[in-house]
């Protein structure tokens, strides 16, 4: 009997917990997606998650539902947890690299390698529904209550918005993980990205490819941070067509400058594409654990919320969806007002450039000629404050014609041709027709590359193919400036391996292959493409294709890019963006459609360089004593040198000089795309609060502010060449095709504008050349910029007007004298016919 009622009292028992757990399903429901919870032994558990896929609905596979809470009872250690080696067995990064000693050992502590503190994992005891169409959740752990809010966006039927509360139990350090709703199998992987650092349709299992350069997936759950990221929305995208991402409240966002000084390093939010179980998830951490918002005494509540976005469509779609109906990029770009053209920016710095005193401009002796270019004081291997540098050849001689100014052409032009030719190792060997080097240090009378004793085939391609490829533009009968342009086509065919790649560089004294733990995914094979389009060569055009097959198939299919600052040791950088023209200036001459279409992807690729975030306003701060509205120092619509890890962005923010606008309204031209043309209009507009008033040359990093050129002098060229590329743009895309000039080669080093003016263009039909003259047109408005370009009788004048701003615009123009009255419609355009 005993026996029985025993068996009774478990059975009884049994049936009780069976009744706290077995209750009714959880739903939430929106037209594009649904959610169902059920409650089992271990709690509530996501046990499907459909989306919506054009008509049909699609079951995501693995539904979870786990929550995440990490805790430390002591401040975790900000110490490099683990040393790091390159798959040649190298500890990476390397000493030399001292610029990048701080960030990288920054980001391998354990905070960011994701194993500080420990990790309650779990499903939430209790549930319920709270109101229409939102749960909530309850959970205690032995250190906090956890309450979760769900419910969607009644604005986007695609986003669920998450609210957590954390009610701490003990003091000590906490962190809030984003629940994993439906983490993805590496199989079913598609594409990952956390954008600023990384993007990638494969798993790479060396840590340091994978997170020091973007190339394939970190396998680890690396933990990243605001300073480098450009729309904080990590993503992962299945082989279905569906791309799940996360994105933080705008609220929770760090602020760059958040009042009177420099905030840019604040770490208020974690970002990975993978959970603590180090499952494809995206994820967010908040408070980020040590950093001061977590530290928190028992009972001191702390609340966020962020939201989930479950796209019909790829990747690009999903931070299109992030940047324009979360980060406001739209209404961002209506705020920006110029308070000087870009036309009259150009005018000014046509004044510094010919003033030796403005603009650092040597001349010395060197192998009997005298060779001329601009101080470099930032930082060269080997330099003693004696460094000089040329930066866009094609600016140079773009403006020497448009203005036919003789201080440029006496008194520079011959000088930095000199330059050129001596530039060039002419010596027998296995260099001769190579780079002696970027820079030339006066004092030790030699050439030398920025970071150490390397010949670099990109450096072929920059600084011969592309500046002397640019100057027989306009010296087509420079028969010996052909000839050097030949023997360095020729070294470079000589060294493109069988696969159609490049070494990364050269070591100069061993002549042996050097970084071998990278591979070369850079346009190198543009560099050919020149040599086809001046010599006409067809062999050059068939090793271009070579090059051009193997890197999109080894980069743009990858999303695994390299740069080309040596002092960054080759952090992806703007080269990104370059590779897009180059591919598209490779599809005019062939007409093979895949050039195209790499050269559209790599520009997608290449908006994650662009930050969206914080979102600008109308906020007043003070910056170096002026005060400013937050939008006039934003960092949103900007673009880094080099971003990920350990690039300049996470010291200095992102950058000025901003090539790639003109290659994004072509864009824009060409697919229809509405990001191309907003990131470049926002990056161009309004930025006036970083150009130094003397010169109107821009300050080239954010946290510079408005001191202009600083250590950089040769900055000025390129900021003439992308602001002509940038108009010239417009001009095209507004006009529809009415005006249009040929265009040259990409610059060296910093993006993908291109030269004009070295051959004739239309206007309306009628050929003319474009001409720079601040004494013809006088224009009071300053959103309103021009190009000014005469007929090839020289008995009409054009002037090109552009609205540069997203208002219409009331003017008074003036032109030779005669003052009209104009209105343009926001992004709009108009063309001024004058007689002679």
């Amino acid at each position: 009997m005993s026996r029985l009622r025993h068996n009774l009292f478990i059975l009884t028992l049994l049936i009780g917990w069976s009744n706290s757990w077995a209750q009714k399903p959880l739903v939430l429901e929106s037209p594009s997606v649904k959610m169902r919870w059920e409650n089992s032994a271990q709690g509530w558990q996501l046990k499907a998650l459909s989306v919506k896929k054009g008509q049909t609905w699609t079951n995501l596979k693995t539904p979870s539902g786990e929550n995440t809470l990490l805790y430390a009872a002591e401040k975790p250690s900000d110490k490099p947890e683990q040393i790091v080696k390159s798959i040649t067995g190298e500890e990476f990064p390397g000493p030399k690299y001292h610029y990048q000693t701080k960030w990288w050992a920054e980001s391998i502590s354990p905070v960011s390698l994701n194993t500080a503190g420990k990790a309650f994992h779990f499903f939430a005891k209790n549930g319920q529904q709270t109101a229409a169409n939102k749960l909530t959740f309850n959970h205690e752990t032995e250190n906090a209550k956890v309450t979760t809010e769900w419910g969607f966006d009644s604005k986007f039927p695609t986003d669920i918005i998450v609210k957590q509360t954390l009610t701490p139990k003990t003091a000590g350090y906490f962190s809030l993980a984003t629940p994993t709703i439906a983490p993805v199998s590496e199989a079913d992987m598609a594409w990952a990205s956390v954008p600023g650092y990384f993007q990638g349709n494969y798993m790479q299992p060396n840590f340091a490819l994978a997170y020091a350069y973007g190339h394939g997936v970190p396998a680890l759950p690396a933990v990243y941070r605001e300073r480098s990221a450009s729309t904080l929305s990590p993503l992962v995208t299945t082989k279905s067509g569906i791309t799940i991402s996360v994105i933080p409240d705008p609220v929770l966002c760090r602020d760059p400058w958040e009042k009177d000084q420099n905030t840019h390093q604040n770490w208020n939010v974690g970002l990975s594409h993978k959970n603590r179980r180090s499952q494809l998830s995206p994820t967010l951490y908040y408070p980020v654990l040590g950093e001061p918002k977590s530290a928190l005494k028992a009972g001191e509540v702390i609340t966020y919320s962020f939201r989930y976005s479950l796209i019909d469509g790829d990747w690009f779609k999903a931070i299109n969806h992030a940047a324009y109906n979360i980060y406001q990029l739209k209404e961002a770009l209506s705020l920006r007002q110029s308070k000087q053209s870009l036309t009259d920016r150009i005018q000014k710095m046509h004044h510094y450039l010919t003033d030796p005193k403005t603009s650092l401009w040597n001349i010395e002796e060197y192998k009997g000629l005298k060779i001329g270019a601009q101080s470099y004081l930032g930082g060269v291997v080997g330099s003693n404050k004696d460094a000089m540098k040329n930066s866009d050849y094609g600016a140079m001689w773009m403006l020497a014609k448009a203005t036919n100014d003789s201080l440029l052409i006496k008194n520079v032009l011959p000088y930095a041709l000199n330059f050129k030719f001596t530039q060039q190792i002419s010596d027998e060997g296995f260099f001769k027709g190579a780079l002696a080097g970027q820079y030339y240090l006066a004092k030790s009378k030699r050439f030398t590359e920025e970071w150490g004793e390397v010949v670099e085939p990109i450096a072929v391609t920059y600084y011969t193919m592309l500046d002397i490829g640019n100057i027989l533009l306009f010296e087509p009968n420079n028969q010996p400036l052909k000839e050097r342009l030949r023997a360095g086509a020729e070294w470079l065919l000589k060294n493109q391996k069988a696969n159609g790649s490049w070494a990364v560089a050269y070591d100069r004294k061993t002549e042996q292959e050097a970084f071998k733990d990278i591979q070369d995914v850079r346009p190198t094979f543009y560099g050919l493409l020149v040599a086809y389009r001046i010599l006409k060569d067809p062999k050059y055009l068939i090793a271009a294709r070579k090059g051009a097959d193997w890197f999109v198939k080894n980069a743009v299919e990858t999303g695994g890019f390299l740069g080309v600052c040596g002092d960054a040791r080759y952090a992806p950088d703007f080269a990104t963006a370059q590779s897009a023209q180059a591919l598209l200036d490779l599809y005019d001459l062939t007409n093979d459609s895949r050039y195209k279409n790499a050269a559209i992807t790599a520009a997608k690729v290449y908006t994650a360089s662009i930050y969206t975030h914080p979102i600008p306003n109308h906020s007043l701060k003070t910056v170096n004593g002026t005060q400013r509205e937050d939008w006039e120092i934003s960092q949103a619509g900007l673009s880094f040198e080099h971003g990920g890890i350990f690039g300049s962005s996470n010291t200095h923010g992102p950058i000025q000089l901003a090539s790639h606008a003109g290659l994004f309204i072509r864009m824009h031209q060409l697919t229809k795309e509405p990001i191309f043309a907003d990131m470049a209009r926002s990056v161009a507009w309004g930025r006036d609060a970083f150009v130094d008033a003397k010169t109107s040359v821009a300050s080239y990093y954010w946290n510079a502010m408005n001191r202009g050129a600083g250590p950089y002098p040769h900055h000025a060229w390129w900021q003439v060449g992308w602001l002509t590329d940038y108009l010239m743009a417009e001009a095209e895309l507004r006009s529809n095709g009415q005006v249009k000039f040929p265009r040259g080669f990409v610059t060296p080093k910093v993006g993908p504008h291109q030269s004009y003016g070295f051959a004739s263009g239309t206007i309306n039909g009628e050929k003319v050349n474009l001409i720079v003259n601040e004494e013809i047109v006088k224009v009071d408005n300053p959103t309103i910029d021009y190009i000014l370009a005469e007929s090839e009788k020289k008995d009409r004048l054009f002037v090109v007007l552009l609205n540069n701003r997203a208002q219409a615009a009331d003017f008074q123009v003036t032109v030779k004298g005669k003052l009209m009255e104009k209105q343009l419609l926001a992004v709009g355009f108009e063309v001024i016919t004058i007689e002679k």
